[in-house]
C-alpha cells in the first residue's frame, strides 16, 4: 500500500469513526435507562455477569500492557493480536454491561439494605469512600466515552501503515485506555458489597 491509499484508507474510516463514537455512547445510555420488565418482559437480574465483565476488562488491561511489551520488543503481529483482542474484549464487556442493567436496577454505593435511598446511617458508614467511588466511576465512564474514537482512530491507522501517527496517538490512548480498564474492576470491587442480596 502506497502512502496515498494508506491515506484514502484513513479518510474513509473517518466518517464511520465519528458516528461509532456518537451512536455508542447514545445507545448505552438509552439501553441503560431501558428495564426489560417495563415492556412486560420479566426476566431474572443477569446477577452472574458484574463479575464476569469486571474480569473481561481485568484481561483488557492486561492485553493493552502485553500488547506495549510487545512492539516495545519489535513483535508487531503479536502486539496487533493483543490490541485486537483488547478491542474484542472491550466489546464484549459492553454487551455484559448493557445486558446486566436492562435486567437489573442501579446499585448505589453505601447502600446496605438494598432499597436504593441512602439513609443517615448508610451515608455515616459509605463516608468519604462514597465520594472516591463517585469520582473513580464519573472519571471511568467520561474516559470510556472518550477513548472510543481514539481507540479506533489509533486502530486504523495501524491498518493504514501509517505508524508515525499511530505511534503518536497511541501515546494519548494507551494510558487512557488503561485507566477504564482497570477502573473498571476497580468500581466492580468497590461497588460489589451493596448488589442486591
Amino acid at each position: 500500500m502506497n502512502k496515498l491509499e494508506n491515506q484514502t484508507l484513513e479518510q474513509r474510516f473517518k466518517i464511520p469513526i465519528i458516528l461509532v463514537s456518537i451512536v455508542i455512547p447514545v445507545v448505552v445510555a438509552v439501553l441503560f435507562s431501558v428495564k426489560l420488565k417495563d415492556f412486560g418482559i420479566e426476566v431474572e437480574p443477569l446477577s452472574f455477569l458484574p463479575p464476569i465483565y469486571a474480569s473481561i476488562n481485568g484481561l483488557t488491561a492486561l492485553f493493552l500492557i502485553m500488547g506495549v511489551i510487545a512492539i516495545k520488543n519489535g513483535n508487531r503481529k503479536v502486539h496487533e493480536r493483543f490490541m485486537t483482542t483488547a478491542i474484542a474484549c472491550s466489546v464484549i464487556f459492553l454487551v455484559m454491561y448493557v445486558a446486566y442493567h436492562m435486567t437489573a436496577d442501579s446499585t448505589v454505593y453505601g447502600d446496605i439494605d438494598g432499597n436504593r435511598i441512602l439513609d443517615s446511617t448508610e451515608e455515616i458508614n459509605a463516608g468519604s469512600m462514597r465520594s472516591v467511588y463517585l469520582f473513580i466511576l464519573l472519571s471511568h465512564i467520561a474516559l470510556s466515552i472518550i477513548i472510543i474514537p481514539l481507540v479506533l482512530i489509533t486502530y486504523v491507522r495501524a491498518l493504514a501503515n501509517r505508524f508515525d501517527k499511530h505511534k503518536k496517538i497511541a501515546k494519548i490512548t494507551f494510558p487512557l485506555w488503561l485507566y477504564v480498564a482497570v477502573t473498571g474492576v476497580v468500581v466492580y470491587l468497590m461497588i460489589s458489597p451493596y448488589y442486591a442480596n
